[in-house]
């Protein structure tokens, strides 16, 4: 499926829930690689597989915490509120609920400029520099998107532009139309 964030529910909105990354895999037409997380269903006798995108630093094995109560640590996602400003965050929801919109690019991080209690809105600086302000009820992922540095590598050649852009989307050979 997707890689999104958790479904806001009520234990995340109150607590947290705690889950195990079980693999960290490639997916095509992503620069950033995907951590299949596993989570005890709320309330049935079942598992329930999520795909994240990967932060880096995460591994196999790891429990990450997904809440409101969660610690700020590498891999967990909680509410931009709950975190102290200058973390460094990625996958930040727009609005609350809406399950990860910004930054989530590989390499990328959103970093937290300022709460304002009053009003409930936090201050964002976006990997373009770009300040935004979102409700601080919106939840972001400690930690910076894995798969960086991969700009840095030169295409060089025709074959290997067509191979990256035929996975992603049909907007490669650009032509001048001169």
């Amino acid at each position: 499926g997707a890689a999104k964030l958790r479904n806001l529910d009520k234990s995340e909105r109150n607590g947290y829930m705690k889950g195990v990354i079980k693999a960290i895999k490639h997916d095509p037409g992503r620069g950033a690689p995907i951590a299949q997380v596993v989570f005890r269903h709320p309330y049935k006798f079942k598992q329930v597989k999520e795909n994240f995108i990967a932060v880096e630093g995460m591994y196999t094995g790891q429990s990450i915490y997904c809440g409101r109560k969660a610690d700020v640590k590498i891999g967990n996602t909680l509410p931009l509120g709950s975190m102290p400003e200058g973390t460094i965050v990625s996958n930040v929801e727009e609005k609350p609920g809406d399950r990860g919109k910004l930054s989530r690019a590989s390499g990328d991080y959103a970093t937290i400029v300022a709460h304002n209690a009053e009003t409930g809105k936090t201050r964002l600086r976006l990997p373009s520099g770009s300040k935004k302000i979102v409700q601080s009820t919106c939840r972001g992922m400690v930690g910076i998107v894995a798969g960086g540095g991969r700009v840095d590598k030169p295409v060089l050649k025709a074959g290997r532009a067509f191979h990256k852009y035929r996975v992603k989307r049909n907007c490669w050979p650009k032509v001048r139309g001169v």
